[in-house]
């Protein structure tokens, strides 16, 4: 049996005030599922610098600082994922869905609740909104 190749992925959990930005998932892995914008780290690439490269791919948007929250496995059709997720907050703008995001919204945690959400999204969403926010590095 063959081992699976897992790459290096990142998504940002960007929050505004009571809610965070979730996209709509247009592509494998999570097609159909409400997630944080993120992607495939390329060739060169920094995890940081692959988050933000995504979160403007896929929203439009941009962000001060970035600090690493979470890191997942998360299982794709032909190969595995080594997903790093980091936090940030919003600054300025609206989310525009572009990419491989068929939608970019901030949602509360109620409503998080009653999207098609990853469970492991949603445990993150929890932790956030909880009012128990990630320390942030100096």
């Amino acid at each position: 049996m063959n081992a699976r190749r897992i790459l290096p992925a990142v998504s940002v959990a960007l929050q505004r005030g009571d809610t965070l930005l979730l996209v709509l998932r247009g592509r494998a892995p999570s097609r159909d599922f409400y997630a944080f914008p993120g992607g495939r780290v390329e060739d060169g690439e920094t995890l940081e610098q692959a988050a933000r490269r995504e979160l403007c791919e896929e929203t439009g948007l941009s962000v001060d600082g970035l600090s690493p929250l979470a890191r997942m496995p998360v299982e794709g059709d032909e190969v595995d994922y080594d997903l790093q997720v980091f936090f940030g907050r919003h600054v300025a703008g609206e989310p525009v869905a572009a990419d491989d995001a068929a939608e970019a919204m901030f949602f509360t945690l109620a409503e998080m609740e009653a999207l098609p959400v990853l469970e492991s999204v949603l445990e993150v969403g929890r932790r956030l909104l909880a009012g128990r926010p990630p320390s942030q590095s100096s």
